[in-house]
This record gives C-alpha cells, sequence and structure tokens, in this order.
C-alpha cells in the first residue's frame, strides 16, 4: 500500500438522527477481515442464549435490488454512482421492512454494516460526502457502534487464510489504482481504513482493536452492550439475512 494515497476527506455534515423507538440499534463495523461479522453473531448468539429479543440483520440482503447488484458486479457494469445508489436503495428496503419495525416493537436489533459502510466505501470511491450522507438521511442513530480497527495487512492474511477470493470491486479495480489484484486491494482497503478512522472520531464509535483474539473481543463487546440491556424484555430470536 502506498503511503502517499490520498483519500476523499468527510466534511462536515450533521451526524445521524435519532428517531423514536423501543428498541436499541447495536452496529458493527470494520474492514472486511476485522472480526466484525464473527462479533455480530457471537453477540446474537449471547443475547438469544439469555432469553432476549433480538433481530439481526446484514449489509446487501434486501430482496428487492440484491440480484441486480450481483449481475452488475458479475459483468463489471458498476459505476461508484451507480453502485452507490443501487446499495442505498438495498438498504432503504432493508431498513424499512428489517430494521424499523424490530427496533419499533422493542428488539435489540444487531446490523453487521450500517450506513457507515456507505460512507466510508463511497467517500474512497470518490463520491461526494455530503451526497452520500443525504442519500441515507432517513437512517435513525445507532444506539451503540463497534468500529472493529484492524491493519490492513492482518484484513489482507485473513482473508488469504480463509482462502476466500479477492472480488473485482472489494479489491477497488474499478478505480484504477494498479492493475495487480493484490496490490489494487491493499490500496483500497487502506482508503477505506482511512475513512473509518475519520468516521470514529466524528461519530463517536466504540472502537476495539481487532488484531486482538475473538474471546477478549467478545468479553469487550458484552461489556459495552451491557447498559443497553436494561429493562428489556426476553423472548425470542429474529433472523434476517444471507
Amino acid at each position: 500500500m502506498l503511503e502517499n494515497d490520498s483519500p476523499p476527506t468527510l466534511t462536515e455534515s450533521p451526524t445521524l438522527h435519532h428517531s423514536p423507538q423501543r428498541g436499541k440499534l447495536i452496529v458493527f463495523e470494520g474492514l472486511d477481515g476485522s472480526g466484525k461479522s464473527t462479533q455480530a453473531r457471537l453477540l446474537l448468539k449471547y443475547l438469544s442464549s439469555r432469553g432476549y429479543r433480538v433481530f439481526f440483520t446484514e449489509w446487501n440482503s434486501s430482496e428487492l435490488v440484491s440480484d441486480i447488484i450481483r449481475r452488475g458486479k458479475r459483468k463489471n457494469l458498476l459505476t461508484p454512482t451507480t453502485f452507490s445508489l443501487l446499495h442505498a436503495t438495498d438498504f432503504a428496503d432493508r431498513f424499512e421492512r428489517h430494521i424499523l419495525p424490530p427496533l419499533r416493537a422493542g428488539y435489540l436489533v444487531i446490523c453487521d454494516r450500517y450506513v457507515y459502510t456507505a460512507y466510508a466505501r463511497d467517500v474512497a470511491r470518490g463520491c461526494d460526502a455530503d451526497w452520500v450522507r443525504n442519500l441515507y438521511s432517513f437512517a435513525g442513530a445507532p444506539d451503540k457502534t463497534f468500529y472493529f480497527k484492524v491493519r490492513v495487512e492482518t484484513a489482507h492474511r485473513r482473508k488469504v487464510t480463509s482462502r476466500m477470493k479477492i472480488k473485482h470491486y472489494e479489491a477497488g479495480m474499478d478505480l484504477g489504482l494498479s492493475s495487480d489484484i493484490t496490490e489494487s486491494y491493499l490500496r483500497f482497503q487502506g482508503l477505506l481504513k482511512r475513512q473509518y478512522d475519520m468516521l470514529a472520531r466524528k461519530e463517536n464509535f466504540t472502537v476495539l482493536d481487532a488484531e486482538g483474539d475473538i474471546e477478549s473481543l467478545q468479553k469487550q463487546v458484552r461489556t459495552a452492550v451491557r447498559p443497553l440491556l436494561e429493562g428489556f424484555p426476553k423472548e425470542e430470536v429474529l433472523l434476517h439475512g444471507d
């Protein structure tokens, strides 16, 4: 990764507003390979095993446009703006159908990626920061946002170890950062990390060192979530997402 890559910066914009709701929204953010998805699932199991009413949802899981996004990626047809608009449509459907209803019903809603994923990815791809925020202005502010901070090299090593193939858009190959997919991946993930680091400061994320082991990270997550659990009913767990 080149140290002099300069990502677009986030301009000062209003933070997400708090909408009236009975439940609590818990968000997990970070680079691919940061371990955020594992930690989100572990928290889901922990809370549901104790009888809390929990709902889980993840990024790009709306049936409305997910097939269009997959086909667009497969044929390399997505420009940064098109990419942003499709994911905003996907998220809007997910928000209205699978986030707001359980929140209003008093559930703990765990989100594997929220609007901050768009803020980081779309701005890193060259979209205007204020324009992106306006696309998602309908979304309420989370009650707790975890940012799993990890070095790009660590995230890449974990991906290679898992034998998961690096994909075209994941590597930012559409941006012309490098003709080599590994180098492009490292550069693009570096741009994303810088955006996430800025967001973490601006949005007051709970930042966790994702270089640590799974067990100790989960303990930190549970400790941070504990104040949100006061007064919550304990009934059932709902699941949504691929």
